[in-house]
């Protein structure tokens, strides 16, 4: 169901929590922890994104295995980014295996990143897609549910200073929608990165200078706090960095888990 991981701080780069870490992006693409049914390996492409000197968003993807591109560790080595966003996939059956599916998804304010599934796929969704904007549909960048959830998002990011609120009320629209989705979803901007525990794990490891978002915890280091089911986590610079977590929708995720 794919692995995927955040960074806000002071410029670093992500080499570390992609490739050099013990349990780091790299061995979670191939040895993954926590996937809860959702896969055993994220073969079906990869992707890094970060935030570039002129403030505007950069991104190297491929639909070949992490492990395959021997070009992509050197390159994160040289980055130094205040925010970046990572991702491995594991693609579900019947959507397409090509670069265009692989996230981050972006624009020139926004990376994004989705793990896991929506259900009843594309059905369950059609009257949410109904809502965009016909040009928007067919800019997709891939016929999958992560590219609509991407659009979706953008879509209410343009009208509205609140990402906080929009990513919440998407998460609540699309569990509406199709239930039982898996919806942990990372969203960066300049000055903040939101991500959502919606069935996946999610983790959080906030140090002094800097606040990692991850599936997966990238080591063995105890800072490391899982943000509970239902939750979400925003992250905003500051020294350190500020870390809130909140409900989404504790009561529908307390049903879920006793289910």
């Amino acid at each position: 169901m794919c692995r995927h991981l955040a960074y806000l701080g002071a410029p670093r780069s992500p080499a570390g929590p992609a490739f050099q870490a013990p349990h780091s992006l790299l061995v979670q693409s191939y040895a993954p922890r926590d996937m809860r049914g959702g896969g055993a390996v994220n073969a079906d492409g990869f992707g890094l994104g970060w935030f570039a000197d002129d403030g505007r968003t950069v991104r190297h993807r491929r639909s070949s295995p992490i492990w395959t591109d021997e070009t992509v560790p050197r390159l994160a080595e040289t980055v130094r980014a205040p925010v970046y966003v990572g991702a491995v996939r594991s693609g579900t059956a019947g959507m397409p295996v090509a670069e265009a599916a692989c996230a981050p998804f972006a624009d020139e304010d926004w990376l994004f990143s989705h793990n896991g599934v929506v259900r009843g796929w594309p059905d369950s969704v059609a009257g949410l897609a109904e809502k965009l904007p016909v040009a928007d549909l067919l800019r997709l960048e891939a016929r999958t549910d992560s590219a609509l959830l991407w659009a979706l998002l953008r879509h209410r990011l343009r009208g509205s200073a609140d990402p906080v609120g929009e990513i919440a009320q998407l998460v609540t629209d699309v569990e509406r929608a199709a239930p039982g989705s898996r919806l942990n979803l990372l969203l960066a901007g300049r000055d903040i990165v939101i991500g959502t525990a919606w069935t996946h794990a999610l983790s959080v490891h906030a140090g002094a200078d800097g606040v990692l978002v991850a599936s997966e915890p990238c080591d063995d280091d105890p800072g490391w706090r899982p943000v509970p089911d239902g939750h979400l986590v925003v992250v905003r610079p500051g020294r350190p960095p500020s870390v809130e977590t909140t409900a989404l929708d504790a009561g529908r995720a307390t049903e879920r888990r006793q289910a």
